[in-house]
């Protein structure tokens, strides 16, 4: 039996505000950071559980601070009972009734949760030698539902309903697997589109864009709409009338300026308007997608939770759906929300870029492909090229697709250089 000895947190932030990496049209200067998390053990096989919340500068310490609030529920646990049983170690850590009042299941309490799930399952996968996706894709399912909360979803998915869906996957899961090994998971870029830039550099990258292979590309709308109109032009000048570019306004709008605005750039042939409004904004997300059907609505990367999610799918109030590997409290909630978009047929493209998202959310993508929605058709993972070289095992992507990590582990896990220079302050 090993027990965990201690969590070390770390408060980490990279300078990406200097050349607008990440700019868009509600986040002017990010600095892209993780609230950062170790945990450690007395086990002879010397591994450890990784993991983080994302956010962009401003308040990382005080997520550090609420990943630290953690240390009380783990410090001592027996690792191999925590690890046998992630569902329940899920629920002992999201039902803490006092740290529940905090959000309660979302905002800075709930991510933090998230970052230590994530840990163990970090660790949980390297002991067991195989990458998260794997480990995960393997489960019975059986296993697989016990790792889910079914409160306040039952109206809508059930947990029989959860059985058939991933029942009904399991023919096919070897020959998914081996397809996902042979020839990667399909990818689009958000490379060019960072509202910074300015049209030299939006034009050239678009241009690399497509010649890296990625048939579809992000752009960042919602501070100017003569701006955005000049830049969806110069973008499909670039690229030509067969690559998809979707756009994301990050929140920018309300309702019917969403509307407007929307319909002002789908000569553009638009491939989805992301964030239109506020994340929280069900019946919002509603009007906005009758008003510019037959444009998806894309969202979900600040939903804060599986409710949310269930209630967006309800009202038809997205038609692509943007998971997040950390804004929701871990991996048990993400198979949650990939259960519910498999119950309402919606194609689930997760958020990536950040730091770290794309090496963590890859897994989640395809357990989603080999054991739940058995497809990868209409769906693509995020992808953006930086901060990548900071991380254990970074992602490979190649000819516009996610290349399958076959490392053990969550993919979670920083170089210890990276966090001696980049962090600002570490705890533990």
């Amino acid at each position: 039996m090993s027990r965990i000895t201690g969590l070390s947190t770390a408060d980490v932030r990279f300078p990406t505000s200097l050349m607008l990496d990440g700019s868009d049209a509600m986040n002017p200067d990010p600095d892209y950071s993780a609230a950062y998390l170790r945990v450690d053990t007395d086990a002879d096989d010397g591994l450890t559980g990784h993991g983080f919340v994302f956010t962009i500068g401003r308040g990382n310490d005080v997520q550090v601070a609420a990943i630290d609030a953690l240390a009380q529920h783990l410090t001592g646990q027996d690792v191999e009972a925590l690890l046998a049983d992630m569902g329940g170690t899920w629920r002992s850590l999201v039902h803490d009734s006092q740290l529940r009042w905090l959000g309660p299941e979302k905002g800075v309490m709930h991510m933090a949760i998230g970052a230590a799930v994530t840990a163990l399952w970090d660790l949980k996968a390297k002991r067991t030698g195989q990458p998260l996706w794997r480990l995960l894709a393997a489960m019975s399912p059986e296993e697989l539902v016990d790792l889910v909360d079914f409160r306040y979803l039952s109206d809508a998915l059930t947990r029989d309903e959860a059985l058939a869906i991933l029942r009904a996957a399991e023919p096919g899961r070897a020959e998914r697997e081996a397809a996902l090994v042979r020839e990667g998971y399909p990818a689009y870029t958000t490379t060019p589109g960072w509202l910074g830039y300015d049209d030299e550099k939006l034009a050239r990258l678009c241009r690399e864009a497509v010649a890296e292979g990625f048939t579809q590309i992000k752009l960042k709308v919602g501070a100017d709409l003569a701006d955005d109109v000049r830049r969806l032009k110069l973008a499909r000048e670039a690229v030509g009338p067969g690559i998809r570019i979707a756009v994301d306004a990050n929140q920018r709008w309300d309702v019917a300026d969403a509307i407007a605005w929307v319909t002002a750039l789908a000569p553009f042939d638009l491939a989805w308007v992301e964030e239109p409004t506020s994340p929280d904004d069900v019946l919002g997300h509603a009007a906005i997608s009758r008003g510019i059907a037959p444009i998806p609505v894309a969202t979900g990367e600040h939903m804060a939770n599986r409710v949310m999610f269930k209630q967006f799918l309800q009202a038809d109030a997205l038609q692509v759906l943007q998971l997040d590997a950390t804004r929701v409290a871990g991996v048990n909630e993400n198979i949650a929300i990939l259960l519910l978009a498999a119950k309402f047929g919606v194609p689930v493209c997760p958020h990536a870029g950040g730091v770290g998202l794309c090496e963590a959310v890859q897994h989640i993508a395809m357990f989603d492909f080999v054991a739940v929605s058995g497809t990868r058709e209409g769906r693509l993972i995020e992808f953006v090229d930086h901060l990548h070289e900071h991380f254990v095992t970074p992602v490979e992507v190649g000819d516009g697709r996610y290349r399958t990590p076959l490392a053990p582990g969550a993919g979670t896990e920083m170089l210890a250089a990276s966090l001696a220079e980049y962090t600002v302050g570490a705890h533990g």
